[in-house]
């Protein structure tokens, strides 16, 4: 699999600035590809698939990552990300950093051990109420039966999916915490888990993932 990393390690943001980051770039470069902001060309709804390309700030420093087209199209545009503007300040990019790979990504035999760099977003309104009534054991094997589900679903958005036969399960370890989303108060989660998959540093798990929602690393 194809992917691009770009930082900006001389600007220093917050976490939730990520979406900022999503809708300066996103409409710096609309007319290049609708990758960049998940919307349909011409503006007509939004592209539902995943995004292949994520906007992200970790430990302060603010991230893009493309995925396979995502991927190429960010090595096309590096060269002209000469400043970002985050409400209404100009900040000059001094210093960028460009990083190109080809990954092994997909099902494995053995399990891998991973972080949530940021906030997972697992739940929405149909799971939120079967979440919050449950007790601790169903909590957990819904939080986890949500992980492979979404983990799969990633996979799949860069077509790297499992078939069938290969069945994924993992081991959860998070703890709750509550975000801001779009003005209202959203159950997230922070914490590790395994799970017999090879994921690259900075992919994207559950809701939101192009606002920098649900990045993993490798343990």
């Amino acid at each position: 699999m194809h992917q691009t990393t770009i930082t900006f390690p001389q600007i220093g943001l917050s976490t939730r600035d990520a979406h900022k980051l999503r809708g300066y770039f996103g409409n710096l470069f609309k007319e290049r590809s609708p990758l960049l902001h998940n919307h349909l060309e011409g503006g007509n709804g939004f592209r539902q698939q995943y995004p292949l390309v994520q906007y992200k700030v970790i430990d302060g420093v603010p991230m893009l990552v493309g995925f396979q087209e995502g991927a190429k199209l960010l090595m096309e545009l590096f060269l002209e990300m000469k400043e970002i503007w985050i409400d209404g300040l100009l900040l000059p990019v001094h210093q960028k950093n460009i990083q190109c790979k080809e990954q092994i990504v997909g099902y494995m035999p053995t399990d891998m051990a991973y972080q949530f760099k940021t906030l997972w977003m697992p739940l929405n309104q149909r799971n939120y109420p079967q979440w919050r009534d449950g007790n601790e054991e169903e909590r957990n094997a819904l939080l986890q039966r949500l992980l492979v589900n979404q983990t799969v679903a990633s996979l799949r958005g860069v077509d790297r999916g499992p078939t069938p036969e290969q069945r994924l399960a993992c081991k959860l370890r998070v703890e709750g915490r509550k975000t801001n989303f779009k003005n209202q108060k959203m159950q997230a989660f922070k914490g590790s888990f395994t799970i017999n998959a090879q994921l690259p540093d900075y992919f994207a798990i559950g809701k939101s993932v192009s606002r920098g929602f649900g990045t993993i690393i490798r343990k």
